[in-house]
């Protein structure tokens, strides 16, 4: 992704690596400062009733929150951020639009979270959701019915890799007066502009890549709808959704490197997949920068590199071996999230995804011995190293 030459603060067209380091930050007015204080308070002074300089309350607004909402907003090419206490907080914010009787669409290969927020949390209040596989944009248009509001994507999908065409979807729901949601969390906006594609709304645990070093969680939802941030915002202003500015500090400084944490991730990403698809332990390798991926060509479209994601079965299908895989790592930590510097490992069927019904991620292709690797930014050789020596004990 090459950066332009030219650069204005109000300029979402600009050189993403200049918006990741400045978008909606200036030097602080008090200080001079140029990284943006953590203000650390709960309340500001009014000079009469209603008369203050933005912020009342901390729970509706700080200054720290706004910097970075306007960074993510630039980052995502969006009118409005709105920050959230959680990743998974900003999907309750928008399900919170629904009514009882709506409809859902979601995809079928989906973070376990929120598959147990619609299923278990807003199942029971009658808001319903169908999930498809959305690698099929004929199974989605079956799917609409007359109460179906909202389209959740993700892409590509957590754990199986899945690519989705975003554009192709938002064009199929808008003709059904439905609005679209995008969990970026996997590609981040580095890789991905879903609003551009037609996106109303798209989601950010930036707990993960935009974070970017496991030390924070923060969720985020970007939108060009004016309408739809004014909702969001309600939302965080009544429920207390609200990240504090430690997180939303934190997050900020993550984001000025995004663009050069994710090259380097990327690069040992494709490297250690080709390792695993070419390994005569390994069965299946689902990395959407392997040719062989059903998702490729898609993916060399609508995205500007591959991921740092990567998802692997061995040969034999054999679930005790891959928990020695996982057991046998030492550069690789056997931990859940993602998408910081370090590399992770884990085993979805019992960590991330343990929250969906064993019928149900076998329905979908998860299987038992399924491996997800959130590759980091450590040297190469040794994260080859440490796979191939623990591939070597089963």
């Amino acid at each position: 992704m090459s950066d332009d030459a030219s650069f204005s603060l109000d300029d979402l067209h600009s050189g993403f690596g200049t918006r990741a380091v400045h978008a909606g930050q200036q030097p602080d007015p008090a200080t001079g400062a140029v990284m943006t204080p953590i203000y650390q308070t709960s309340t500001y002074a009014q000079a009469a009733p209603g008369d203050h300089k933005g912020h009342e309350y901390s729970r509706v607004s700080n200054p720290t929150r706004t910097a970075l909402e306007g960074n993510l907003a630039g980052l995502e090419g969006a009118k409005h951020g709105i920050a959230f206490s959680s990743g998974v907080a900003g999907i309750d914010a928008i399900m919170k639009s629904l009514r009882p009787g709506d409809h859902v669409v979601a995809t079928d290969d989906l973070y376990g979270g929120t598959y147990r927020l619609l299923e278990q949390v807003f199942e029971p209040l009658d808001i319903h959701t169908t999930f498809v596989d959305m690698s099929d944009p004929d199974r989605v248009e079956a799917a609409f019915t007359e109460n179906t509001k909202l389209l959740w994507v993700e892409t590509p999908t957590n754990p199986l890799m899945r690519v989705v065409d975003i554009e192709t979807l938002c064009e199929m729901a808008h003709g059904h007066d439905v609005e679209v949601a995008v969990d970026n969390t996997f590609a981040s906006p580095y890789l991905q502009q879903p609003i551009a594609l037609g996106a109303d709304m798209v989601l950010h645990s930036a707990t993960k890549y935009l974070g970017g070093h496991s030390d924070l969680i923060l969720g985020a939802v970007c939108t060009d709808s004016d309408e739809w941030a004014e909702k969001l915002r309600f939302q965080v202003k009544s429920t207390g959704a609200s990240p504090g500015p430690m997180d939303a500090f934190l997050t900020l400084r993550g984001t000025k490197t995004l663009h050069l944490r994710m090259e380097r991730q990327c690069e040992n990403a494709r490297h250690l997949a080709t390792m695993l698809d070419d390994h005569s332990k390994v069965g299946r390798v689902r990395y959407p920068g392997l040719p062989s991926h059903p998702g490729h060509e898609l993916a060399k479209n609508q995205m500007s590199d591959f991921g740092g994601m990567i998802s692997f079965e061995l040969a034999n299908d054999d679930m005790e071996k891959a928990l020695t895989i996982l057991d046998e790592v030492e550069v690789f930590t056997l931990a859940e999230s993602l998408g910081g510097v370090e590399s992770l490992i884990e085993h979805p069927a019992s960590m991330t995804h343990a929250s969906i019904p064993a019928d149900e991620r076998e329905k979908i292709g998860l299987s038992d011995s399924l491996i997800r690797l959130s590759v980091g930014v450590e040297t190469i050789d040794n994260l080859e190293a440490d796979l191939r020596r623990a591939l070597d004990q089963v």
